[in-house]
């Protein structure tokens, strides 16, 4: 039995999750309601709240998982990228674990576990994961990528965002409306009310498979500015419209430049994954694309959309078949790349 504790705490999350022989156990995850009234996270705040939660929350882990401390084989945890204090609590909670159990730990890239999400499996005869070589579209609050994913260990970034992230662009767009924090579920949801088609925004025309979502949060703020001028009740009588036009934007830069990489590379195994993944356009998009061009999709259950442990357990499951570990002396990152 190969039993891997996984511990995530690279922004205000702080998870654990047990996966045993590639199977999820338990998945539990702590969220912090502090930073809301700030409209984002506040990294102090943030790395505070991990101290409090991580032992509770690795204790609800093994419980659930019917196991003890005693019966893990390995430890995984987030090394980056992330909030550096936060990832610090997660970093000092596996050396001492480690140090105390005598096991392994696994140091674990927290973008290339977003990807690997779609591994985890929901019981022994579960076989829904991607084959390889496969696409994924990474979209998050921090990240907008087109990912080759040529094995669990062999990832290759083919396109991202030169400036703002998509998820950036929700929250960002949101919050100029006054719709609270964080942005892209609210939008999310008022879309589903309204006419995708009733505003234009600008769509940037970038070379090659990257993305760019500045000049679009800058088209969005200029028509409030324009038609607040008129209309001071702008947002409020159009906040449907603009959360589906907005939405239909966005989705289409993302999905225009997936389409194009999985026609280049002859690829039609694509996943998609990150915290936007949750976005029922999105979701709506890849069915529609499925059934157009016949390709097979992955879309993560909701829960592995967020930041969770589970991905990093079966990150780190993978890597300890492949026996790559790391040393007590690891420090955790706030950037890096897959």
């Amino acid at each position: 039995m190969i039993a891997i504790l996984g511990i995530e705490s690279s922004c205000d999350d702080t998870s654990a999750s047990v996966i045993v022989d590639g199977v999820i156990r338990s998945n539990i995850i702590a969220n912090q309601s502090v930073h809301e009234r700030y409209g984002g996270v506040v990294p102090e705040l943030a790395s505070r709240a991990h101290q409090q939660n991580i032992i509770p929350v690795v204790h609800d882990a093994l419980t659930q998982a019917g196991l003890k401390k005693e019966d893990i084989t390995a430890i995984a945890f987030t090394r980056g990228p992330g909030l550096l204090g936060s990832l610090l609590v997660g970093t000092s909670f596996t050396k001492g674990f480690s140090s105390a159990l005598n096991i392994p730990m696994i140091d674990i890239n927290h973008l290339q576990a977003h990807v690997l999400a779609h591994f985890i499996k929901e019981n022994e005869s579960d076989t829904n994961q991607p084959k390889f070589p496969f696409l994924c579209l990474l979209v998050s609050g921090g990240n907008s990528q087109i990912i080759l994913v040529k094995s669990h260990s062999e990832m290759e970034i083919i396109g991202q965002t030169i400036d703002d992230a998509a998820g950036e662009a929700f929250d960002k767009c949101a919050k100029v409306m006054g719709l609270g924090y964080p942005g892209g579920p609210i939008v999310d949801r008022l879309a589903k009310d309204g006419d995708a088609d009733k505003f234009v925004f600008s769509k940037p025309n970038i070379a090659g498979y990257d993305y760019s979502f500045s000049g679009l949060k800058t088209s969005f703020l200029y028509l409030l500015r324009d038609h607040l001028k008129n209309d001071p009740n702008f947002i409020e009588t159009n906040k449907e419209d603009l959360c589906a036009s907005l939405q239909k934007t966005i989705i289409d830069v993302l999905m225009n430049k997936l389409y194009k990489a999985t026609k280049d590379l002859k690829i039609k195994e694509v996943a998609v994954a990150g915290g936007v993944s949750a976005n029922s356009g999105l979701r709506s998009a890849f069915e529609d694309y499925s059934k157009r061009y016949g390709w097979k999709i992955h879309i993560p259950k909701f829960a592995y959309t967020t930041d969770n442990a589970a991905m990093v357990a079966i990150s780190g499951y993978y890597k300890y078949l492949d026996g790559d570990f790391c040393e007590m002396d690891a420090v955790p990152y706030a950037r890096v790349k897959i």
